[in-house]
């Protein structure tokens, strides 16, 4: 075991704060030598890149790995253990791994891979951190967003758990070694208290449960559980055992629309808004190019409701190419968001 990388798996719906969570951990991982995998829910790697070049020393480009072909949990063979295995055959291999999973992948399939030939004896799952998004859960939906409860009703209006997103959280918070109970800033004290003790009540296991805002969690809290989550998948349960981890999420699509410059910033948030109000748009993540602005601004919206900030400047000589990334329920009215997104 002490031969072995540890690796820790981070989970959690659309929006639940997955990103800011890895950022805070490289910005104070005191010198430790840390790879990050990004599985990214659609063509355009939003979240890779707002890791990738964030100026966080000892965090290089190479060090940030994006997955784009898919639900980590369904392409195992074929991009996740090949990713794994090259990063342990490095020169210098990382002290440790992240895996941001998508919002829409179950963990237990993934856990399941490190115990795979190739890597079983090189590499440890040292924990499974699964992120909730507690003003949303507290409201009884898995991500704020209008399109998302309607179509767990519409899936089975008199059971809600029964629906395929609740059993999506629920097999996160199920696989977990620690949740993280993200943005109790939103949230009053009764209600983070009720919250964390109402989602620990749900998980068979004694698992803690972190209050966070914006994911500041210390790293010292989140790594070093060693867990060996693989060797304890029975422990794990998922309300896809009987299927041995098969899973469809053919009801999800994804596209990219390209941003002009923008005039300014409200006004291209206000068009956003617009374009999540089209029915069964989840998020729309992405940058844009600010006219007279030297930096990027960076979007993350789930539901209507969004956040944006400029977060770095654009590389010199290099193109101000603006874009987002719409991830909806497939079906979507692809063009009345694009008519909605450019205005």
């Amino acid at each position: 075991m002490t031969a072995k990388i540890p690796a820790t798996v981070i989970t959690g719906f659309l929006g639940a704060g997955k990103t800011t969570l890895v950022r805070h951990v490289l910005e104070h991982a005191g010198g430790r030598r840390i790879a990050v995998i990004v599985n990214e829910f659609g063509a355009l790697g939003i979240d890779g890149e707002t890791l990738r070049s964030c100026g966080i020393p000892g965090c290089a480009d190479e060090d940030i790995i994006e997955l784009s072909n898919g639900c980590l949990c369904c392409t195992v063979a074929d991009d996740f253990v090949p990713t794994i295995t090259a990063l342990l055959e490095r020169a210098v291999p990382p002290e440790h791994i992240l895996i941001e999973t998508s919002g829409l992948a179950l963990p237990k399939p993934l856990i399941k891979a490190f115990n795979w030939p190739a890597i079983r004896s090189r590499v440890t799952v040292d924990g499974v951190i699964a992120v909730v998004d507690g003003p949303a859960v507290a409201a009884g939906r898995f991500a704020d967003d209008p399109a998302a409860v309607a179509a767990q009703r519409a899936a089975d209006a008199a059971v809600d758990h029964d629906n395929p997103l609740a059993e999506v959280f629920e097999d996160q918070i199920f696989a977990a070694d620690l949740i993280v109970l993200n943005k109790t800033d939103l949230l009053d004290a009764p209600q983070t208290e009720a919250l964390a003790a109402g989602i620990a009540g749900r998980v068979a296991r004694a698992v803690k449960v972190v209050r966070a805002r914006e994911g500041r969690v210390d790293p010292a809290v989140l790594l070093g559980l060693a867990a060996a989550a693989e060797d304890d998948l029975a422990a794990r349960p998922s309300h896809h055992d009987a299927l041995d981890g098969a899973h469809e999420h053919d009801d999800f699509e994804s596209f990219s629309v390209d941003l002009p410059d923008v005039a300014d910033a409200d006004g291209l948030i206000a068009r956003l808004r617009r374009a999540a109000e089209v029915d069964g748009v989840l998020r729309i993540k992405g940058f844009a190019a600010v006219l007279g602005k030297p930096m990027r601004l960076a979007i993350q919206g789930v539901g209507t409701r969004f956040r944006h900030q400029y977060d770095r400047p654009w590389p010199p000589g290099a193109a101000r190419l603006g874009q987002v990334v719409v991830i909806g329920l497939t079906g979507l009215d692809r063009a009345a968001v694009v008519a909605a997104v450019l205005g």
